[in-house]
């Protein structure tokens, strides 16, 4: 599997993609915010199918109401 196929993001990868710092994915995880996240052991990660949902579902096309998908 290459770099590309991966289907998984780290807190600092998903940071990253979103311009964010991995300090507010560990608070937004604290307050049951962001997308779903698979913890083992002490590794977080985020499936990028969960990231993909969690964008859409984010997508607004005013200030007043949600874009449907």
């Amino acid at each position: 599997m290459s770099p590309g196929d991966r289907r998984v993001l780290n807190e600092n990868e998903l940071a990253q993609r979103w311009g964010i710092s991995p300090k507010t994915l560990q608070r937004w995880r604290c307050e049951g915010r962001g997308p779903k996240y698979l913890k083992l052991s002490k590794r977080v990660s985020y499936a990028l199918e969960m990231i993909l949902d969690f964008e859409k579902n984010a997508l607004h096309v005013s200030t007043s109401e949600r874009a449907t998908a």
